[in-house]
């Protein structure tokens, strides 16, 4: 009777610590994900500051990131991962709908942007000028400040 015991608080132990787990890697994969297209926004913002040349190459890589990325992005919200080491709102699970269609948004507009390529500087600047006021949306209603 006693092992019957053990084996199953060691199978509850188990269940326990695989939904932390489960958890963490929500986490870690989102934040991996939005890491991913802040680097890619920093390129952008590179070329369209001059402090880097034009390169179609970092352009066509940075919007195919982005895009890439908000569309897996939404999916990294289970029940459950707002515990832990997170800047998530709870809005996001309370308003999951406007949340998508926000990141619905930004994954158009990078596709828009690929279809038309920037070209030059100033078509990067205006690529960041379509793209940053969503990402800001975003921020300012689903993601606590930065400290």
């Amino acid at each position: 009777m006693q092992l019957r015991s053990y084996t199953i608080a060691a199978a509850a132990a188990c269940l326990c610590l695989s939904t932390a787990f489960a958890q963490e890697d929500a986490i870690a994969a989102r934040q991996k994900l939005m890491k991913e297209n802040g680097q890619s926004a920093g390129a952008l913002g590179a070329i369209a500051k001059g402090e880097k040349p034009y390169d179609a190459t970092v352009v066509k890589t940075a919007l195919t990131t982005i895009s890439t990325n908000i569309k897996a992005f939404p999916e990294q919200f289970p029940a459950g991962s707002d515990k832990g080491k997170t800047k998530a709102l709870p809005a996001i699970w309370e308003k999951p709908d406007d949340f998508r269609a926000l990141a619905t948004k930004l994954g158009s507009e990078a596709d828009a942007l690929l279809a038309s390529m920037p070209a030059d500087k100033a078509g990067v600047a205006a690529a960041l000028g379509r793209l940053g006021p969503i990402c800001s949306d975003c921020h300012k209603t689903y993601r606590a400040p930065m400290n």
